[in-house]
Formats: structure tokens, C-alpha cells, sequence
């Protein structure tokens, strides 16, 4: 009987607990798993330019001058490479491209923020595997055991899984993102915009954040004298 009145009072009070209606704080939970591309290569760049020329497209052949230019905000390697591509990709789809501001073009504006979270940041990347290798098991049950068999069984099980996880980034989480904000306006307003985060390493930091590139050398003029 006591035993009995014991787990009823632990039932009940774990119900409590669970059943609190009050916090003093919002209680902190995780949002729906999303994926995020990691910036690894300049034609990555590349890839987000000609994304960026198509989302523009349809709202640029119908704005009221066919004149652009291209404005990237921060002066940093990325956001030069960034233009290139899409000055490319723009002129490729028939617009009119100039290379200085000119009275009555449209300014593409190309701006760029770098974030940095902190280190080490979980990162659950392989939800869903067991059932990918599940897959490419019953794909080999035709096969009949043998050395052979097994052999083959494991070069396709390597397969299937570098096939089923070849999506994902190598290493940690990285800690460093970018906010990417092309907009087109003039002076008086915007007609489109489109904002993108994507994933940087860590290591190549300098390339997005125009405050830690490398300065330019300056060249130097030196008198020379005849003697």
C-alpha cells in the first residue's frame, strides 16, 4: 500500500511539473531542422550570382529603366568576385550593364554582413542514414552470401553512404555566417530585393570581411639623381 501511495505521489507530481502553465521566461526550444549552404570555392560564388540574376529578372524587365549598375556596398574579395559573376550573368540575359553610375540606371546594390556565433556549435548532420544504408542492404539481398558477396556488399555499403551523406559539409559547424542582400533601387526607391545566409569557414574569414583583407600594396616613387 505505501509503495503504491508512493508512486501515485511521484506520478502526480511529475504531471505537475510537466502540466506548468506559468514561466518567467519564454522556455527556449530549437526551430525545424533547415539546411545551409557552406561557401567552400570562389564558384560557389559563381552559383549565388547567376541565383541572385534569376530571382531579379522578372522584376528588372519590367522596371522602368533597362540600365544597371553594379554596386557591392563592401569593398572584400568575395563581394568583387560576387559582382563579376553577376555582371555576367546579367549581361548574358540581355541587360544593359554600365560600368559607371549614369543618370537614370537602376543601382544593384550588393551588401554583405559578416556574423560570427560562437565556436563548436552542434550540428546533427546525419538524421536519417540508417534508413539510407537500410535501402542499399535490401538492394544487395539478390546476391548470394559468399567471400564475394561480402566483398561487394561493403564497397556498395561505402557507396551508399558517401552517396547519402555527400550533401552535408565536412567538420564542425562552422561559427562564421554571411547575410547576402542584393536590392535594386534608385533614388527614390526599391523595386527588388532578396536576402540569403549562407555558411563560411572560419579559415577563409578574410575573404568576406572587407575589414580583415590584406591591403593592397601601394607602389613608391623614388627620385633618382644623376651624379
Amino acid at each position: 500500500m505505501a509503495y503504491r501511495g508512493a508512486s501515485a505521489l511521484a506520478a502526480g507530481l511529475l504531471l505537475a511539473g510537466c502540466a506548468m502553465p506559468y514561466s518567467p521566461a519564454p522556455v527556449a526550444t530549437n526551430f525545424a531542422s533547415t539546411q545551409q549552404p557552406k561557401l567552400q570555392a570562389a564558384a560557389h560564388w559563381g552559383v549565388i550570382a547567376r541565383h541572385m540574376a534569376t530571382e531579379l529578372g522578372p522584376t528588372l524587365k519590367t522596371a522602368p529603366s533597362r540600365s544597371l549598375y553594379v554596386d557591392p556596398l563592401q569593398p572584400s574579395i568575395f563581394s568583387t568576385g560576387v559582382k563579376s559573376h553577376l555582371v555576367t550573368a546579367l549581361v548574358n540575359d540581355g541587360f544593359v550593364i554600365v560600368k559607371n553610375p549614369v543618370p537614370g540606371a537602376l543601382k544593384i546594390e550588393l551588401d554583405t554582413q559578416v556574423v560570427a556565433f560562437s565556436a563548436d556549435r552542434p550540428q546533427y548532420r546525419y538524421a536519417g542514414l540508417p534508413t539510407a544504408l537500410a535501402s542499399g542492404a535490401w538492394v544487395l539481398t539478390s546476391i548470394q552470401h559468399s567471400p564475394e558477396w561480402l566483398l561487394t556488399a561493403g564497397v556498395y555499403g561505402f557507396d551508399a553512404h558517401r552517396w547519402f551523406t555527400a550533401q552535408f559539409a565536412p567538420g564542425d559547424t562552422p561559427k562564421t555566417e554571411m547575410i547576402v542582400t542584393v536590392s535594386v533601387a534608385d533614388e527614390q526607391r526599391y523595386y527588388a530585393r532578396n536576402t540569403s545566409v549562407y555558411y563560411t569557414s572560419d579559415e577563409d574569414l578574410a575573404l568576406y570581411d572587407a575589414a580583415l583583407a590584406a591591403p593592397v600594396p601601394t607602389s613608391k616613387t623614388f627620385a633618382v639623381k644623376d651624379h
